[in-house]
């Protein structure tokens, strides 16, 4: 079974003016099919080949890069473009609103935290929001395509929010100023989606 790039669940220019087209045409197209690709070379023959991709990074040998890096870039990128949205911004509400409250205090300093996490990762990497078994959430950022369902990595738990701080995702409209991208990225957060995920994964 090979893994197939997911389809962008709106078009190329949904996002703007928060994310621009073109950005969003080669993030997707090249980058994203890029580690697809590489995926699957990496695992064809292996036992890894029927397995999900989360049985795969869940059960990672970290040392092995090939599936490591590129595992890792599928899923990270097939969850985020779907928690992204043209109809996307405001509030979550419901079960996951409550958990942000109990974690984090309120829905702002969740904001201020996950924020944080995204401009402070140094290099390339990633912001998350973690939900673990009981439906406790948290937030920590990885290098690279790491993602907190590989073995001592992050937060652990199953991300349900993420945020791609590599600058291939902002350089074309941001330049080096990934404070004002991350700021962006509130105007599209689909939280039926990262609400969906919560339901999910608690």
């Amino acid at each position: 079974m090979s893994f197939e790039l997911p389809k962008l669940p709106y078009a190329f220019d949904a996002l703007e003016p928060n994310i621009d087209a073109k950005t969003m045409e080669i993030h997707h197209d090249k980058h994203h099919q890029g580690y697809t690709d590489k995926l699957n070379g990496a695992i064809k023959g292996t036992d890894k080949e029927n397995k999900s991709i989360e049985d795969i990074l869940k059960n990672l040998d970290m040392d092995n890069k090939a599936v490591r890096n590129n595992g890792g870039g599928f899923y990270n990128h097939s969850l985020f473009w779907k928690v992204m949205s043209p109809k996307g911004g405001g509030k979550p509400s419901g079960d996951v609103a409550k958990a942000i409250d109990d974690a984090f205090g309120s829905f702002d300093a969740f904001k201020e935290k996950f924020s944080d996490a995204a401009k402070t990762q140094f290099g390339s990497g990633w912001a998350w929001l973690c939900v673990h078994k009981g439906g406790k959430v948290e937030v920590c950022s990885t290098p690279n395509q790491d993602n907190p369902l590989m073995p001592k990595v992050g937060c652990g738990g199953t991300p349900i929010l993420g945020l791609d701080v590599w600058e291939h995702a902002y350089y074309l409209k941001y330049q080096n100023k990934r404070p004002d991208y991350v700021g962006a990225f509130w105007n599209v957060i689909n939280w039926d989606e990262v609400s969906a995920n919560y339901a999910k994964n608690k």
